[in-house]
């Protein structure tokens, strides 16, 4: 098994690829970050007040530098999503495993953020399949959860098509949860 945090692996399927993102995206991932119908699906809980919304290429670069930091420190690690039929970069997915004091001890979260006009459901399945395929071994856990607001009727649908099925609880705080195990 490959330790994330020292090679970060590429994936690709049919509709999108992903790799780990880097300074240089900053300018085309402000499309994502800086588009108001997308951040409300973004899952910026526990991130401590930041809600991805983001107006300057340098506000979006100083996000890029801590996702990096957080990498380095082992953290999480965060994809840039390309689509690959166009070649634009049209969001990030993260990825860790959760320590903590609770009953999700252990657990991974995966969080989705996209510009508005790929928070589709093929689009999605495709990022919950490369989750399903590697993220459990790679982050070495049983359970993985994602959020979605029940407005995201799209992310919603792909999540159950995928065998995610609501938590119906809160984490910590934070409702509208869903989970899969292995």
């Amino acid at each position: 098994m490959i330790d994330v945090y020292t090679e970060c692996p590429s994936y690709a399927k049919a509709l999108v690829s992903l790799r780990q993102t880097r300074e240089a995206d900053a300018e085309e991932l402000l499309r994502c970050y800086s588009d108001c119908q997308a951040v409300p699906f973004f899952n910026s809980d526990n991130c401590h007040g930041d809600d991805f919304h983001y107006e300057t290429v340098e506000r979006m670069k100083q996000a890029i530098d801590f996702w990096d930091y957080s990498y380095t420190h082992r953290y999480f690690v965060r994809w840039t999503v390309i689509h690959n039929e166009t070649g634009e970069m049209i969001g990030t997915i993260e990825m860790f495993h959760r320590i903590a004091e609770d009953e999700f001890n252990h657990f991974g979260v995966l969080r989705i953020d996209l510009r508005s006009t790929y928070e589709t459901a093929p689009v999605i399945t495709e990022l919950l399949e490369v989750a399903d395929d590697h993220f459990f071994e790679l982050f070495n856990v049983n359970s993985i959860l994602t959020k979605a607001v029940p407005e995201a009727s799209e992310r919603i649908a792909a999540l159950l098509h995928q065998g995610y099925q609501p938590l119906n609880r809160k984490l910590m705080i934070y409702d509208d949860y869903f989970v899969k195990n292995t």
